[in-house]
């Protein structure tokens, strides 16, 4: 299955005015918790001819119900993963080895009544929270561990309070 394409895909970190980071949990596995993954930043698919920028905020506002934020960073690079066995031919209907990615940090500008994972008729999340970056990587799946790694160095400087 190596000769499969990498989905292309947009990811968001979304920061708080406090410097924390928004989290989900996948509807598809409400028990997990901690190392058994299931908490994700938002990300989602590039439609073809789309933008990176543009498919962020929609895919935002699709997943999470709000696209209330600014871009305040982006990683310099295209970051990929591979699906585990498990999943390979599977998900996507079989037809991507994994997802290439393009991760942009964001500041959330709304409240968090604006965050709504129920207007979607069959939404992603089932729940969301707010948490320290330097905890992302030991929330996520094993095969996405290494980017939330990469993203917490790559955005540190956005945990930060802001005014």
């Amino acid at each position: 299955m190596s000769d499969l394409p990498y989905r292309p895909n947009v990811g968001a970190v979304l920061f708080s005015r406090t410097g924390l980071v928004f989290v989900a949990r996948r509807a598809n596995m409400p028990n997990a918790e901690g190392p058994a993954g299931g908490w994700q930043l938002p990300q989602g698919g590039i439609d073809e001819g789309e933008d990176p920028g543009t498919a962020l905020l929609r895919e935002l506002e699709e997943e999470i119900g709000t696209s209330k934020a600014e871009v305040i960073g982006e990683h310099p690079d295209w970051l990929t993963y591979d699906l585990p066995p498990n999943l390979l031919g599977i998900a996507w209907r079989g037809r991507y080895r994994g997802q290439r990615q393009r991760w942009f940090a964001l500041r959330f500008t709304g409240e968090d009544s604006d965050i709504r994972l129920d207007l979607d008729p069959h939404p992603e999340f089932d729940a969301w929270r707010w948490v320290p970056l330097a905890g992302l990587p030991s929330l996520a799946v094993p095969f996405k561990r290494t980017i939330y790694e990469i993203l917490a160095e790559s955005f540190a400087r956005f945990a930060q309070p802001v005014g």
